[in-house]
């Protein structure tokens, strides 16, 4: 039986950066279809999703355009736990839940939620940085995009020497992405 994992699958560019640095994800839109990257098996094993605050707000500005993206202004049926230290607004129908702190007091509730289907970090790098600090973190699954955005928001803000990530998997998805898998080995204290 398949172990329950709490995963950051994103996009990156070439020089680490997942959004501009008004947390624009608009880059990623021409680089390939969803239907034809590892997404629609991905999420079909998701149970529950963890985001932070700016990837949340760019998603409800952006409703147009995640729209015809993914086919809905809002495009995920699992509960969502929204990282923030601010007030925001729900969007109607959405099982969304607007949490603040540390991330090993949501992770449970998250664990419960997701019943034996995984975790999805959905963003961003500094969030999936809390659930890796915690020791909570099990799978980074990056989609690197070829292109460069100079600055923005950064991949994964820690740092992380080896043998900590181990490579599982490599594929190409058409002419404008590859997508590495690793595995996170858990340190001596977590």
């Amino acid at each position: 039986m398949e172990v329950m994992k709490t995963q950051y699958y994103t996009a990156s560019s070439l020089d680490g950066f997942i959004a501009t640095e008004d947390d624009s994800l608009e880059w990623l839109f021409s680089l390939g279809n969803l239907e034809e990257s590892s997404y629609p098996e991905f999420v079909a094993e998701v149970g529950a999703l963890a985001m932070g605050s700016a990837t949340y707000e760019w998603m409800v500005r952006n409703a147009a355009k995640v729209a015809a993206e993914t086919g809905s202004p809002w495009p995920y049926t699992q509960p969502v736990w929204v990282f923030t230290s601010r007030a925001l607004s729900a969007i109607e129908g959405a099982d969304i839940r607007f949490v603040k702190g540390d991330v090993c007091q949501v992770h449970n509730d998250m664990r419960l939620a997701a019943r034996a289907k995984n975790i999805w970090i959905v963003g961003g790098g500094d969030l999936a940085g809390q659930f890796y600090d915690a020791g909570l973190l099990d799978e980074l699954i990056i989609q690197i995009g070829s292109v460069t955005l100079g600055k923005g928001k950064q991949l994964f803000p820690r740092r992380v020497l080896s043998p900590i990530l181990r490579l599982s998997s490599v594929r190409q998805m058409g002419t404008g992405m590859v997508e590495l898998r690793y595995e996170v080995g858990k340190q001596g204290g977590s």
